[in-house]
């Protein structure tokens, strides 16, 4: 079998990987009872409490898989609220080239500043732009990944979260090891509540 058939058999198996749905998908209070534990979580870190005080409205997935061989993919599935009041459930895919080796499993919570950004995101099929980064939290160390770069140190988190066109995204790994942790390109989808 040539290079060309062989990378192209690659390609294909990564993406079907990315956009089948798994079979084996939680079920709804499965989904709820894993955010609920998510959230008590993301509330332990004093850098992340002024968001859930301030923001029109937040985005939390408590498992996102993310994998990859030079061409990656990550999914999870989440729940989304508008003042605190649950209003949909969301999808998140993302498909990356590029330098990715290894996988990780990680929770990601976004903070939507104002109604503009939040109704943008309920709007249907949403992205996060290259600009996208994301404040990691730990135990004991910290580190701040995003398009510029990654750097460690100890507390809570490296550095002051803020928003980035008026939203502010936290994640907090599981277990693995990546070599890449970048957010941009993720794009989410949203089935209302309502």
């Amino acid at each position: 079998m040539g290079v060309v058939a062989r990378l192209s058999l690659g390609l294909l198996f990564a993406l079907s990987t990315v956009f089948v749905k798994p079979a084996f998908a939680e079920s709804d209070a499965e989904l709820f009872a894993d955010t609920r534990a998510a959230l008590a979580n993301f509330h332990r870190f004093e850098s992340v409490q002024p968001f859930f005080k301030d923001a029109y409205g937040y985005a939390v997935f408590p498992s996102v898989g993310k994998g990859g061989f030079w061409i990656g993919g990550a999914y999870g599935n989440g729940v989304v609220y508008e003042r605190n009041n649950t209003v949909a459930k969301a999808e998140l895919v993302q498909v990356s080239v590029g330098f990715t080796f290894g996988g990780q499993a990680f929770s990601e919570i976004l903070f939507f500043e104002d109604k503009e950004t939040f109704d943008k995101f309920m709007s249907g099929s949403f992205e996060l732009g290259a600009q996208a980064s994301a404040t990691a939290l730990t135990e004991g160390a910290a580190a701040h990944v995003g398009t510029t770069g990654t750097s460690a140190s100890a507390g809570d988190t490296q550095s002051k979260a803020y928003y980035i066109n008026g939203i502010a995204i936290f994640t907090q790994a599981k277990g693995g090891l990546m070599i890449e942790a970048a957010i941009a390109g993720q794009k989410f989808n949203i089935q209302s509540l309502k």
